[in-house]
Order: structure tokens, then C-alpha cells, then sequence
């Protein structure tokens, strides 16, 4: 089966292969996507590279039932968006896809679950229901298999508490926050951690002014003592993610990949090392949609991504990044 291939992918000349074979079955299987490269002029006879495949903008995640096999949804995953705004929704038909990437990503990047224990500080994403992070978190709080691990709401001083014994203790801690969440854990109190990761996974939801990255993360460090601030890329529209371990820096699993693509013209692509905007190729995605036109703004070098933003135009989603 097509989904046993992804998680196997072990380089390039692979990767480009299952995305043409990806592209061919939610061609013939997504209505919606088809429709879309049917207007670009865009089948599966003339496209024979992957940067020819059409990439879904992601708006459509908004207005569109968006699946590629004809299964109920096990699972519909929903952006917190703002007041007023229209939200995505994320059909899942497969929730093991989800679960191997996240859990396969995570091995790749730090290890075994089982190794860390893990504290999370998301009060935005508690407060409501079809958080995909809540949903991801969640598994690895109950693979650490550690009676510490948790969800935190606004109980701030209990967390600081732990938090501090926690690192003097003898397994890693993992700090997963909203960004605004972690400015108020630091805003009346100072760590000095030894023994713990601190992610951060973007946005203020309207709890604080928007500040750049690396402004952030200068206040996320000297407030937790720490080096590095971790953080992770993933969106409801995904099934992946990106992480970085510092200076906002990322690198995808295997069977994800992100294009830059030219600002001024949405099906040409960017010279390596210029801003533009971030297409996403996400093979977990298969019963939905893996080709992806985001509205973040991101440049490229060397296999390395750095996420800098959104577009000016495009609106604030509840899972929206940095400002530039």
C-alpha cells in the first residue's frame, strides 16, 4: 500500500518518487484537488517533476471537504482562527497516519517519549476542542509513562514549582508552550535550567502584541536560563512537523519537505536563500491533501528552513507564526 511507503522514505530519489505516485492517487481521488489542477492544466500525464505539482492553496482547508478516499472522518481537527474569522477543518480519516508522523518525527529529532517528561503549557488550545497539537501532546504526555507529565492551564506557580524540581531530578524535562503562555511563566519568575528543552509553538492569540522571532526567544532564554528555545511548525492543515532546536532554524522528517515559492508569482519557485512564500509537501497527508500553499513567508538554504512570518494580506489564524 501507498500509506506503508511514506514512513520509509530514506532519500530523495524515493521522496520525489512517492510524490509523484501521491500526486497520481489524490488526483484521481480528491475532487476538489483535481478540480484545482484541472484549472492549472496539471494531470498526472504532464507532470513529471515535483515542483510541476500543483500546490492547494490552504484557504481551501476553509470552504472544502477536503479527503482523498471515500472513509468517514475518524477525527476532524479544527484551527482556533479569531473572532469572526472562518476556520480550517482538517477531515482525518487515518488517525494512524497521524500518530506514526508525529511519533516517528519526534524519535527522529529527540528520541524515545519515554525519555523526557513532559510539560505543557498550551491554555489557548485547552480552552477549546479539535486541537491536532492538543491531540499530539497528549500521546506523548502518556507515552513518557511518567505521573509528572501534564497540561497546564493557567496555574502558572504550580508549574514553576515543578518545573524547578523537575530539572534538578535525573530525567530531561520537555517544555512545550504557546508563546504567550511562556512570556507570562518568565514575566515574575527566573529559571535556571540544566536539564530541560523549551519549545515554543507560536502565537500570542491576541494575549500580546505580536514581536519578532529572535526578540522572543532573547526573552524565553534569559527568563528560563537556557541556551536554545526548540520550537515546532506544524498547522491543523498537516499531519507533520517541523522542528527547530534553536535560532529558528528547521528540519523535516522524511516524508515532508518545504518549497519556497516566488512572492510575485505563485507557480514559480524562489533561488535558493530568497525570502518567499512556504509550500509544504506533506506525504501523511495522503487522504487529504500533501501539496500545500501556505500563507507563511520562509527562505531556504542548504536543506534549512528558516520560517520569517505571513503574507501582509493574508489573515491571522489561531495557529498563526511571528510577525516578520
Amino acid at each position: 500500500m501507498l500509506e506503508n511507503k511514506i514512513f520509509e522514505i530514506s532519500s530523495e530519489a524515493e521522496f520525489r518518487t512517492t510524490c509523484l505516485e501521491v500526486f497520481k492517487f489524490q488526483y484521481e481521488n480528491n475532487t476538489h484537488y483535481k478540480q484545482f489542477c484541472q484549472l492549472l492544466q496539471r494531470n498526472p500525464d504532464n507532470v513529471t517533476q515535483l515542483t510541476e505539482i500543483p500546490f492547494m492553496p490552504i484557504e481551501f482547508f476553509k470552504t472544502k471537504e477536503l479527503v482523498s478516499k471515500n472513509h468517514p472522518p475518524q477525527i476532524t481537527f479544527t484551527s482556533s482562527g479569531t473572532t469572526g474569522s472562518k476556520t480550517s477543518k482538517h477531515h482525518v480519516t487515518d488517525l494512524r497516519l497521524y500518530e506514526e508522523s508525529f511519533l516517528k518525527a519526534f524519535q527522529k529529532f529527540y528520541g524515545d517519549a519515554s525519555n523526557y517528561i513532559f510539560l505543557a503549557l498550551l491554555p489557548s488550545y485547552l480552552e477549546r476542542t479539535g486541537s491536532s497539537l492538543i491531540y499530539m501532546v497528549d500521546a506523548l504526555i502518556k507515552m513518557s509513562g511518567d505521573k509528572n507529565s501534564g497540561f497546564y492551564l493557567d496555574n502558572l506557580e504550580e508549574l514553576s514549582g515543578k518545573l524547578k524540581s523537575l530539572d534538578k531530578g535525573n530525567k530531561k524535562v520537555f517544555l512545550i508552550g504557546v508563546s504567550f503562555a511562556l512570556l507570562d511563566l518568565v514575566e515574575n519568575k527566573r529559571f535556571k535550567l540544566e536539564n530541560t528543552i523549551v519549545m515554543e509553538t507560536g502565537g500570542m492569540k491576541g494575549r500580546r502584541k505580536e514581536m519578532i522571532r529572535e526578540e522572543l526567544h532573547e526573552i524565553l532564554k534569559t527568563g528560563f536560563g537556557v541556551e536554545y528555545i526548540h520550537s515546532e511548525y506544524g498547522m491543523t492543515e498537516l499531519l507533520s512537523q517541523a522542528y527547530s532546536k534553536g535560532q529558528g532554524v528547521f528540519e523535516c522528517p522524511p516524508w515532508m519537505q518545504i518549497l519556497i515559492r516566488d512572492p510575485e508569482d505563485a507557480l514559480s519557485w524562489q533561488q535558493e536563500g530568497k525570502t518567499g512564500g512556504i509550500n509544504v509537501i506533506d506525504l501523511a497527508n495522503i487522504n487529504s491533501c500533501s501539496f500545500i500553499a501556505t500563507q507563511d513567508l520562509g527562505r531556504k538554504k542548504n536543506n534549512k528552513i528558516e520560517i520569517l512570518g505571513r503574507f501582509d494580506n493574508s489573515d491571522i489564524r489561531g495557529c498563526n507564526l511571528l510577525l516578520l
